[in-house]
């Protein structure tokens, strides 16, 4: 008869790691603090990564957010504009130069305010869940599989 054994404990591959907390890790890059301390700064400009935090020197090069921050920004932001677009063409009635005026320059300044944020707690949720090299080293092996010594032949 199969049995299955069930057990509580972690691998052994995961038990030196570090738990992380990843909404403090999130809160800290979205204010565009050093995930790690949350004192140092993540960006040295605008959308540009320091290469480590000039705090606890925790190092913020690994990240690789890459168009994951514009995404959600214009998700988010599609989904809070559009309802109130909606509901000013629907009640209110206003001229098309009133979008222009006031809708196009509000949706820039929100997305020009949003996105670096959004960039932060990613590369915060990156860090709390040990991705890209924000983890523990690993040693990588550079034998081939097909190598002699290996296969033994």
């Amino acid at each position: 008869m199969n049995t299955v054994e069930y057990s509580n404990t972690s691998h052994d591959e995961n038990a030196h790691q570090e738990a992380r907390h990843k909404l403090p890790a999130m809160l800290h890059g979205a204010r565009q603090k050093c995930p790690n301390c949350g004192k140092g700064s993540i960006f040295t400009s605008f959308l540009k990564v320091a290469e480590s935090c000039e705090n606890c020197g925790q190092e913020l090069h690994h990240e690789r957010s890459d168009d994951a921050a514009p995404y959600f920004t214009i998700f988010v932001l599609g989904h809070l504009i559009v309802p109130l677009l909606l509901i000013l063409e629907t009640h209110i009635f206003p001229p098309l130069w009133t979008y222009l005026v006031i809708g196009i320059p509000l949706i820039i300044t929100l997305t020009l305010l949003t996105l670096p944020r959004v960039k932060g707690a990613i590369i915060g949720l990156q860090w709390a869940l040990q991705m890209h090299g924000f983890g523990p080293e690993e040693e990588i092996s550079l034998t081939s599989p097909l190598d002699p010594e290996l296969t033994g032949r």
